[in-house]
């Protein structure tokens, strides 16, 4: 499966933009998946995550609130609603689909756990 990431760019704090994850090659809808986002300097980290039913989510504390994860399994695509959002979220931002395990309903937020990735889409928060 290929996963392609897409929807960051330069936005204003405060504002709620939209990431798509496109999954193409075969479908994700038995797959757990999930956000990872990396800062500069920093490691990859954990943001939230969705089952493959999408009938449970989990999400960092950091992001608790104000960023919401969903899956279109019909469109074999997930998505990052992000509300409020402030200048440490700037980040690249990772999908990501746990490929190895089908109808899996344990949510994982080890980065290991997964093993297919999008390249990622930078989002910069301009204060």
């Amino acid at each position: 499966v290929q996963l392609q990431a897409s929807g960051g760019g330069l936005v204003q704090a405060g504002g709620f933009p939209r990431l798509t994850c496109a999954a193409s090659g075969r479908t994700i809808s038995r797959n757990n998946m999930a956000w990872f986002r990396q800062a500069p300097g920093r490691e990859r980290e954990f943001v939230a995550a969705i089952k493959w039913s999408g009938s449970s989510t989990y999400y960092a504390d950091s992001v608790k609130g104000r960023f919401t994860i969903s899956r279109d399994n019909v469109k074999n695509t997930m998505y990052l609603q992000i509300n409020s959002l402030k200048p440490e979220d700037t980040a690249v931002y990772y999908c990501a689909a746990k490929t190895s395990i089908t109808y899996y309903n344990n949510l994982d937020t080890n980065l290991d756990a997964y093993d297919a990735w999008g390249q990622g889409t930078l989002v910069t928060v301009s204060s």
